[in-house]
């Protein structure tokens, strides 16, 4: 991405580590766990839980905490400036068994094999977790990315006389199979079916070109191919793409995700409405009031109690803004609360998205200006800071934070993850696509702007806590679903370069191959200290044309493991994750 009309004069200041005390209590199965070992990576500091599994233990922003019992799995988590409290939900290590053989067992955790990945050829991520092919009940074929001949169109013209005893029928034009078990075979094995980055797929997926793979194995042995089930019969080929590239069909459309699962919605999610009673105390006696006089009173008596707490402060804001329409009296509990917010990144983002979704985008401008203040080694804060701009209409200075966050990775002052990029260059194209003529001249526009052609609905999703896990649900026109978890338990290597990137963002884009509504839901899943998560939708209408246009919402997820309606999105059509 290159300069352009502006010129960066700046600094960057991160905030100076200081130590603080991180407690928590560790669990297994919802029973606490006693002598866990608790330790900061590359340091003397440790300490163990006692008989209630509780700990505590000094820790600074950015180190790294690691959780440690016999049998169980790993947890590593990174502490941030706002970290206090960690609650650890330790799972079971399982081993799998390849025949009884009495030695030294070489095995690696999940959370050892997720370190190794990047550089060691010999393990592969499907939907069950990592195989290493060094201690796998089979033999794995691979096809390594230095490997792979990018000049065919799709996998069928890559699987080709690549691996002994492979056949593959049809093109890439018409579809095809792909037989591993052979053509002739007495007992006539079916096809096989692919794991794409933990999606099984029954159908072959020719939208992935070859030059977007960056390991390919292939799954023959029944312990291996086992646990997929009867669909698994003629093996599995696993194919592991480079950071969601395979996101496009070769006819550049994204891919509908809920398609290619086939899972049918079953309605169960519920709506705000469904859950009242789960709504805290406070607000449901808030809620009971019949006149404001009778809400105000018991306004006063509450922040008595809860005066140290955020939450409510932003609930009391909310409930009179819109229940009792007294914008007076709800910015009144914002500036008598002022102590309990500044100085809160949290907060601070929760209240921004709230004034978002109302259109007091100059109140969210200013807390944006202060979490980057705190938060100037986080790409989140660049991103929000830009697009806050571009919401007052200051289309320099929003482009000016973009390119200075490029400026930074240049010179390698920012750590560069692929996701945080894709989100700020399409934000930076976006911008120069429909303000360029405020910007630069007609030339110097096309020399900045990036190759991204799509067209449709764009929704993207912030969160306010780094520590929040859920699981979003995507239901297309045709009932069918597509999910994406954000958690440890599922990605515990995506959440940590979340964490060292300072990014709680993603993005899904829906074309216009399928007329209709789509329907989105979330599971929240908690956060490691029992708190809700505020979470923004920002929904992108016509995104990359003239009559762009966006829409903001925004959600307080507290009550887990329930799936709720958020919102629906009309004339949508294909879901890709990117």
């Amino acid at each position: 991405m290159k300069s352009f009309l502006i010129i960066l004069i700046f600094s960057i200041t991160f905030v100076n580590a200081q130590s603080n005390i991180v407690k928590g209590k560790i669990t297994q199965m919802d029973a606490p766990l006693a002598n866990v070992k608790i330790s900061i990576i590359n340091s003397d500091i440790a300490t163990t839980t006692d008989a209630n599994g509780v700990y505590q233990i000094s820790a600074e922003a950015r180190d790294v905490i690691q959780y440690t019992y016999p049998g169980l799995n790993d947890v590593q988590i990174l502490v941030e400036d706002v970290t206090r409290i960690l609650n650890i939900e330790m799972s079971q290590e399982i081993h799998q068994l390849d025949e009884v053989t009495v030695k030294g067992s070489n095995r690696k955790s999940q959370n050892e094999l997720q370190q190794e990945y990047s550089y060691n050829p010999n393990l592969i991520k499907t939907a069950y977790g990592i195989l290493d092919s060094e201690t796998a009940p089979g033999k794995i074929r691979f096809l390594q990315e230095n490997q792979i001949n990018d000049v065919g169109i799709c996998i069928l013209d890559l699987m080709k006389n690549e691996f002994p005893g492979v056949n593959v029928v049809g093109d890439c034009v018409y579809g095809g199979l792909i037989y591993i078990r052979g053509l002739n075979s007495v007992s006539q094995a079916p096809p096989a079916v692919y794991d794409v980055d933990g999606q099984v797929l029954t159908q072959t997926p020719t939208w992935i070109a070859p030059a977007a793979i960056k390991r390919l194995a292939v799954l023959n042995n029944l312990a291996m191919t086992t646990r997929y089930g009867s669909i698994g019969a003629g093996g599995v080929i696993v194919i592991n793409t480079k950071a969601s590239a395979y996101s496009r069909t070769v006819d550049g459309k994204p891919i509908d995700y809920a398609k290619v699962k086939n899972n049918k919605y079953d309605n169960l999610a519920l709506s705000s409405v469904d859950f009242k009673e789960d709504k805290p105390l406070y607000l449901n006696e808030l809620l009971s009031a019949n006149t404001e006089e009778r809400a105000k009173a018991i306004y006063a008596e509450q922040i008595k109690k809860y005066s140290s707490s955020y939450y409510y402060v932003l609930d009391a804001y909310d409930y009179f803004s819109n229940k009792w329409k007294n914008q007076e009296f709800a910015d009144m509990i914002i500036q008598d609360n002022d102590r309990v917010l500044s100085g809160n990144p949290l907060a601070l983002k929760s209240l921004a998205y709230i004034y978002q979704a109302e259109g007091k985008f100059k109140e969210a401008n200013k807390l944006y200006e202060d979490v980057y203040t705190l938060r100037a080694d986080y790409a989140q804060s660049y991103l929000d800071l830009a697009n806050s701009y571009r919401e007052l209409g200051l289309s320099q200075k929003s482009a000016a934070m973009y390119l200075r966050y490029d400026y930074l990775l240049a010179e390698e002052l920012l750590e560069k993850e692929e996701q945080v990029k894709t989100i700020m260059d399409r934000d930076l194209n976006n911008l120069i696509s429909l303000k360029g003529a405020d910007l630069v001249s007609t030339d110097k526009v096309n020399e900045i702007k990036i190759d991204d052609d799509f067209k449709g609905t764009r929704l993207v999703f912030e969160w306010s806590d780094s520590e929040a896990e859920f699981e979003l649900q995507f239901v297309n026109p045709e009932k069918r679903y597509y999910k994406s978890e954000h958690s440890l338990v599922a990605d515990a290597e995506r959440i940590q370069s979340e964490k060292r990137t300072g990014f709680s963002s993603e993005e899904y884009l829906i074309d216009d191959t399928l007329r209709g509504t789509w329907l989105v839901n979330a599971t929240y899943l908690g956060n490691k200290s029992l708190t809700p998560t505020y979470l923004k939708a920002t929904v992108y209408y016509n995104y990359g044309s003239a009559s762009q246009r966006k829409e903001t919402k925004v959600f307080k997820l507290g009550l887990r493991n329930i799936n709720q309606q958020l919102f629906s999105v009309s004339n949508a059509a294909s879901m890709v994750a990117n």
